[in-house]
């Protein structure tokens, strides 16, 4: 057997270089590039590998400097959902802090089911020195480490304590990062002494590999009875979740609705898996859904969930759907598949739904129902149309955020991409955004993340460089993590940031205030005399902010201004920054949630604003229901 002598790190970088996604007959690169803030923990290791294989043009894994280990799980996150889970990049950091930082990234990761490989160092395997700097010590445990924390936001764990053991450890990250039921955040732990051992490896362990991602059909008796279900349903409605666009079943959905002329809701993740103006698209669904979809969903006698989770947001803490109603999901994660007490198809969502349609030829719902929501969807057009109005024959006003929203839309081609992710915009994106390509939508709303559409644009204009890429934050959100505007800059990444000065915490304002907690904490105002936050706004400058870590930026004081702002930030090929500050009570509000979402009040209290908060959350869970 021929050995090749390498520290773990090296052959770790060369075994990367080395691994290749194949779908439909085209092959990706799994690992294409690795993020990195070096700490004493892998500046040796890993550090030094990345070195010696070679950072010019073609090097076998690309190094990018990031600036907090969290923001860079994010943009690698983004660059995994844009290339639809096929490719990735590798996140690696010292041991201590720059490790935990990862955890947050690494939920958001897991729990969005999007493949991202961590490398954190880790504390000494032989313990020559323990403690060493940064390291935990747990009296009852002496294999514990910080990156512990990592293990249950992770798919796969494991830590290298022997050179060999990397073969099995790196062979498994491999299968978990290409396995679409089973991927999210992978995490090998590197002990730093580990990192830097030479072993003799043997030649095949770097040979290439293709690990081919699979497209499961349905087990043919399950298809059958699914079509049966659909067949007996008077009002089906589609669901359609992140799995539809992950598996790149667009097409597919679109087939399937023009030929049975059901409806067709979408779930945050799932948004854009058919286009706004599709006859059969009917909007977002759930809390922060449309009227027509949730109208559909709370008369609807069969649910098909095609690729989604089911959560609260969706299903309006399960008050949503009828009591009768039955569901159908198409889920490539058997997990997923039997949730409301589905009938289960476990399959990928594009062979399913290709499927589907082949054993429902000749199928389609009454014209009455096909009628009754397209003047459901005319009447929800109007209300979009209304909200993304300029003020009526005056453009020099301050906008809402919707009408952020509408000059935005006004702007963007079918080609760009809007990012967000926390904050009331999630919520007025997916009521309102005319979705126009399946990778326009692009909202993290698994885990909601402040601080997350920044990096992620970065990631996301990496992925697809002929794609503009807008990144809209309010500013608590920017406020989070602005750090990696530096690396935008640095790399000459060309994102556009759409920064919404409101002076606060604004959707957990709304939210605080419902739930009679009075906007308690979430202003960003000084100390008044009574001692809470109601004296006057920060004098913050976050346009300035922006301007100082490199971006250019437009300052609009209007939609007029905005609108102009806008499309020079399009036009441009620097990282440039529209700084807008809203207007709090717009002439026109957004509309409100459709549906209802379970935020538990507080069951006694003094205060009149929590007993009537209280009273009302009892009338509305009493609607609340299982489907078993």
């Amino acid at each position: 057997m021929t050995t090749v002598r390498l520290t773990v790190a090296q052959a770790l970088v060369r075994f990367l270089a080395a691994q290749y996604t194949e779908r439909d007959g085209e092959r990706h690169r799994l690992v294409e590039a690795c993020w990195g803030v070096f700490g004493h923990g892998n500046v040796a290791g890993l550090g030094q590998a990345l070195v010696e294989s070679g950072q010019g043009p073609g090097a076998p894994l690309p190094f990018l400097q990031g600036r907090n280990e969290q923001a860079m799980v994010h943009a690698a996150v983004g660059f995994a959902r844009r290339r639809n889970r096929l490719s990735t990049q590798a996140v690696t950091t010292s041991i201590g802090p720059g490790a935990t930082n990862l955890v947050t990234g690494a939920a958001l990761a897991t729990i969005n089911r999007l493949p991202v490989l961590l490398l954190p160092g880790d504390v000494f395997a032989t313990r020559v020195a323990d403690p060493v700097l940064q390291q935990l010590e747990v009296p009852y445990a002496g294999d514990v480490s910080v990156n512990d924390a990592l293990r249950p936001v992770s798919r796969y764990f494991d830590r290298v304590l022997r050179p060999e053991a990397l073969i099995p450890a790196a062979l498994a990250a491999a299968r978990v990062l290409t396995d679409p039921a089973e991927t999210g955040a992978v995490t090998l732990a590197l002990p730093q002494d580990v990192q830097t051992e030479a072993y003799d490896w043997p030649e095949e362990f770097f040979a290439e590999r293709t690990w081919r991602v699979p497209r499961p059909a349905p087990e043919p008796s399950v298809l059958a009875e699914a079509a049966q279900a659909v067949r007996a349903a008077r009002r089906p409605l589609l669901v359609a979740g992140g799995g539809v666009r992950h598996s790149e079943a667009q097409e597919a959905l679109a087939s399937f609705a023009d030929a049975t002329g059901i409806p067709v809701a979408s779930t945050q993740a799932g948004k854009g898996a058919l286009r706004f103006d599709h006859p059969c698209d009917v909007g977002g669904i759930g809390h922060t859904g449309t009227a027509v979809a949730d109208e559909l969903a709370g008369s609807a006698d069969l649910l098909i969930g095609v690729g989604t989770r089911w959560t609260d947001f969706t299903t309006a803490s399960g008050t949503l759907f009828a009591p009768g109603a039955r569901f159908l999901n198409v889920n490539i994660a058997a997990f997923d598949s039997h949730k409301m007490g589905a009938l289960g198809v476990v399959a990928d969502a594009r062979a399913a739904l290709e499927a589907l349609t082949g054993a429902l030829r000749g199928h389609r719902v009454v014209p009455d129902y096909e009628t009754e929501y397209a003047r459901g969807k005319e009447a929800w057009d109007r209300v979009v149309a209304e909200a993304f109005a300029p003020h009526p024959f005056d453009e020099t006003a301050r906008p809402s955020q919707t009408q952020v929203l509408g000059a935005l839309d006004a702007v963007v081609g079918d080609e760009d991409v809007v990012i967000n992710a926390a904050g009331s915009m999630p919520g007025d994106l997916h009521k309102l955004w005319r979705a126009r390509s399946p990778h326009q939508y692009h909202v993290e709303y698994g885990y909601s993340c402040m601080g997350y559409e920044i990096p992620a644009a970065i990631g996301v204009r990496m992925a697809a460089p002929g794609n503009p890429v807008w990144a809209l934050v309010g500013d608590g959100t920017y406020l989070m993590l602005p750090t990696e505007i530096v690396t935008a800059v640095q790399e000459g990444i060309d994102i556009n940031v759409v920064l919404v000065q409101n002076h606060g915490y604004a959707s957990i304002g709304g939210l605080s205030e419902q739930t009679g907690a009075e906007r308690f904490g979430t202003a960003y105002r000084f100390r008044d005399a009574d001692g809470g936050y109601t004296g006057a706004p920060l004098p913050v400058d976050l346009a300035a902010n922006a301007a100082s870590l490199g971006m250019d930026v437009h300052r609009a004081a209007t939609w007029g201004e905005l609108r102009e702002a806008l499309a020079a930030a399009r036009a441009s090929d620097r990282p440039t920054c529209v700084h807008v500050e809203t207007d709090p009570d717009p002439d026109v509000p957004p509309p409100g949630p459709q549906a209802w979402w379970d935020v538990a009040v507080a069951e006694t209290s003094q205060r009149p604003a929590a007993r009537a908060a209280r009273a009302a959350y009892e009338r509305r869970r009493a609607g609340r229901r299982r489907h078993l």
